[in-house]
């Protein structure tokens, strides 16, 4: 029977005998690398057991509980049961078997690449210059330490990796006769199943993780399964890996810190409005409405980075949306609440507060969509002029490619995600991230996993990250409708596609000015896809492409001089997104300068500075208010 405390007796003696002997160049490389600078004692291999045996106590109860929890089928109740996945791949089979020639020219080449690989292996090991038969993507940060280039054996072990991963990833891309949200599902599947197997995920493959533990003797170890510890216990026995440093930031206190009031509040959102920097604003007000799969301090992180700030510091009057985090009391409140206890209650306590009836609305992502829907609304009931301009952050519209989250969203997905929520009244926050983190998991998995339980070390304070931990429920009623309605049936650019309030809405109506701005490397709003979601709106529109992605290539202050965008001032119906990009200009900086030249349009004349504490609502609490702390689950 299996031993843990035997197991970490047998490590401690092979760290040992590690500590004492070199018995080939990558050895000594690792142990050169590792005797610089380290003045630590001889290894003891029972304090080693001794110590572990007492993380190991520690993590009993931790495991005990969460296999009461679960019963050991998480994966299964998050809806990625390889049982899933078994009618495609018969079919994947069948489409094989069908047209074998494909499949044989792909295992051929794969053959040739590794044959390839081999000899130019053998040449490197005996000195002699030799080839790289294939290259890692520039940015793979899992390759960066020189040794995989300059060790044969790790140059080997990368390059059989990578082969091994292109021969599956071409064989599973290649089977064109599967349908193709089939072909996207296996696709998906197989990059999984490979960024997981990567070399730099296991110990004894990575040397970055070698010469760490042969410099500390063996202590990253120990201070990595200390980290595991600690994240099971803040998971409550769910492994919650950590990203950052939770104690560095904390919100209202160096997050969120721009100075404004809330004025307004119902059950399912604050309103927030800005303290004015400049003597005169721009007349028109500036609503901002966040996703509410997020919190909206994404768009006021810190000083230096906030769009809020900077939209204030340019002369508006700006007012965000601040979501509650729901609980199963706001089990019931469906889209047409966001709707109207959301966008159409914060308008009319902004024309209470400012005298304005219209307004300029930014919607970012799923509060793109609500802004959307909600203006075709609107249309309908001659009721648009509301909105000024309409400014879409990253924001889906045609749902037809709807990226890597689409692929989850079939029959099956949806009845789990329906039945878990019936449950409780709402999805969990912590389902959500974990699906967003899956779709990266490279950077927001096993980068992690390497620097937080193998190297031993704690995650850098990036407010990002703690942004993106921060997570929020979704009520069970507007989530039913958002994934079977949008993602699934794709009703939103269809006229007459979904009906709020027994009204039948057409996007196609919509005539308000519209500025789109996507993300070239955005994966869950795929930014052709956004383009072809613009297409079904009516009025002007101008529509800009952002380096990065869904949330990089937005927050991206001028004064940081980071990444470009693409300009093209010529829409055609009958372009194709890829045809409005080859005729694009590429420009240096933030789109943030050219949406800000394009809203003054928009914006009205200049009028005093509106000063929240001397309107006509009355202030309830200073930003960023209770509902954005509110933790989820």
């Amino acid at each position: 029977m299996y031993d843990p405390v035997d197991f970490y007796n047998l490590l401690g003696h092979f760290l040992s005998i590690m500590t004492q002997k070199t018995a080939s160049s990558s050895s000594k490389k690792l142990n050169s690398d590792a005797d610089q600078g380290s003045d630590q004692d001889s290894f003891d291999p029972l304090a080693f057991s001794a110590q572990m045996g007492e993380i190991l106590e520690k993590l009993q109860p931790l495991f005990t509980h969460y296999m009461q929890k679960h019963g050991g089928d998480e994966l299964s109740s998050q809806g990625f049961s390889p049982m899933a996945m078994q009618s495609t791949m018969m079919d994947y089979w069948q489409n094989v078997f069908q047209k074998p020639q494909k499949l044989i020219d792909i295992n051929l080449e794969y053959a040739q690449n590794m044959f390839l690989l081999w000899q130019e292996s053998t040449r490197k090991f005996l000195g002699e210059p030799s080839e790289q038969i294939i290259q890692n993507e520039k940015g793979d940060r899992r390759f960066r330490d020189p040794i995989w280039q300059e060790s044969f054996v790790f140059d080997f072990i990368r390059q059989s990796y990578l082969l091994t991963s292109q021969w599956l990833k071409t064989a599973v891309r290649d089977a064109d006769a599967l349908p193709e949200k089939e072909r996207d599902k296996l696709d998906f599947y197989t990059r999984l199943f490979v960024d997981a197997l990567a070399p730099t995920n296991f110990a004894m493959t990575n040397p970055e993780v070698l010469r760490e533990t042969l410099k500390s003797n063996g202590q990253n170890l120990l201070r990595g399964l200390e980290n595991l510890a600690d994240d099971l216990q803040r998971g409550e026995g769910d492994l919650e890996i950590s990203k950052t440093s939770y104690e560095a930031f904390e919100v209202g206190k160096n997050l969120a810190t721009t100075s404004g009031s809330v004025v307004f509040e119902n059950d399912l959102m604050q309103l927030i409005q800005y303290r004015p920097s400049t003597k005169e604003v721009y007349k028109t007000p500036l609503l901002i409405m966040p996703p509410w799969i997020n919190k909206y301090y994404i768009l006021d992180l810190r000083a230096d980075n906030s769009f809020v700030k900077w939209a204030v510091d340019q002369g508006h009057s700006v007012f965000v949306v601040s979501w509650v985090n729901p609980d199963k009391k706001l089990a019931k409140k469906n889209f047409e609440s966001y709707m109207t206890e959301g966008l159409f209650a914060a308008l009319d306590q902004i024309e209470l507060q400012t005298g304005e009836k219209s307004n300029n609305v930014i919607g970012y992502c799923i509060g793109g969509t609500l802004l959307a829907t909600s203006l075709a609304y609107m249309t309908a009931h001659k009721q648009d002029k509301r909105i000024a301009s309409a400014t879409f952050l990253t924001t889906l519209i045609d749902f037809n490619r709807a990226g890597d989250l689409s692929i989850f969203v079939d029959d099956a997905y949806l009845k789990m995600i329906d039945d878990k929520m019936d449950k409780v009244g709402y999805l969990e926050g912590r389902d959500l991230r974990q699906t967003f983190s899956l779709l990266r998991a490279n950077d927001l998995i096993w980068s992690f996993v390497v620097n937080n339980y193998m190297m031993g070390k704690e995650p850098f304070p990036f407010d990002l990250l703690y942004w993106n931990d921060d997570s929020t429920n979704m009520p069970a009623e507007m989530h039913r409708f958002y994934l079977h309605n949008m993602y699934r049936d794709n009703k939103l650019c269809k006229a007459g596609g979904i009906i709020l309030n027994k009204t039948p809405i057409d996007v196609s109506k919509i005539k308000v000015p519209s500025y789109f701005i996507s993300a070239k490397e955005d994966h869950i709003a795929p930014w052709t896809s956004t383009y072809e979601g613009m297409m079904n709106l009516g009025g002007k529109k101008r529509f800009v492409l952002s380096a990065s992605g869904h949330v990089a290539g937005v927050i991206n202050p001028p004064a940081a001089n980071k990444y470009h965008y693409w300009v093209n001032d010529k829409i055609d119906d009958r372009e194709h997104a890829e045809e409005w990009f080859a005729q694009t200009v590429q420009k240096d900086g933030s789109w943030w300068s050219d949406w800000a030249e394009w809203i003054k349009k928009n914006a009205g004349k200049k009028v005093p500075a509106r000063d929240p504490e001397k309107g006509k609502l009355k202030v309830i609490e200073p930003a960023p208010g209770r509902y954005v702390k509110m933790k989820g689950t």
